[in-house]
C-alpha cells in the first residue's frame, strides 16, 4: 500500500525550482479558478507572466494565491505535489524586473503578449510524495535547463 509522506522543505524547493509549468489557484467573484502558467523561481518567489486582461491580470494586487506543481506516474501509481501559498503582487519596479529577467525570465508558451509579471513570495511551502524510490529523472522528467 502506498502511504503518502511529507516532503522536507529543501526537497519542495528543489522540485519547485526545477519545474516549468504549474497552476495558480485564486478566488474570484465568480468562484475559484485554477490557471496553468509557465513560471520561474527567482530569489525565493514564484514568478509568472500574464495578460493584463486575463483572469489573473484583472486582480487587485496584492492577493492571496496558491501555486502548485506536480508529477504523476500513472503506470506505477505514484506521484508528488508541491504547494506554495502566499501573497501575490504585481511587479512594476524596474530594478526588480531587471533581476527577474537576469536570473530567469518566465517564458510563456501561450501566444500573445504577457507583459504583466506576478510574484508570489510564499509564506507556506509544503509537499507530499506517494510511492518511490524515485530517480531524479523519474521525479522530474521535464526539468528547467539553462
Amino acid at each position: 500500500m502506498n502511504v503518502p509522506r511529507e516532503l522536507p522543505t529543501e526537497k519542495c524547493l528543489d522540485l519547485l525550482s526545477a519545474g516549468v509549468v504549474g497552476r495558480v489557484a485564486i478566488c474570484t467573484p465568480d468562484g475559484p479558478r485554477i490557471v496553468p502558467v509557465n513560471y520561474a523561481v527567482v530569489r525565493g518567489a514564484v514568478v509568472f507572466r500574464t495578460d493584463p486582461d486575463s483572469v489573473l491580470g484583472q486582480r487587485r494586487w496584492p492577493e492571496l494565491l496558491a501555486f502548485e506543481v506536480d508529477h504523476l506516474d500513472y503506470e506505477r501509481h505514484r506521484g508528488w505535489s508541491v504547494v506554495a501559498v502566499g501573497t501575490g503582487e504585481c511587479v512594476e519596479d524596474p530594478d526588480t524586473l531587471a533581476v527577474i529577467r537576469r536570473d530567469w525570465e518566465p517564458r510563456p508558451w501561450a501566444g500573445g503578449e504577457r507583459p504583466l509579471h506576478i510574484r508570489l513570495a510564499w509564506t507556506e511551502l509544503s509537499g507530499r510524495q506517494l510511492g518511490g524510490p524515485w530517480s531524479s529523472t523519474e521525479e522530474m522528467p521535464v526539468r528547467r535547463t539553462v
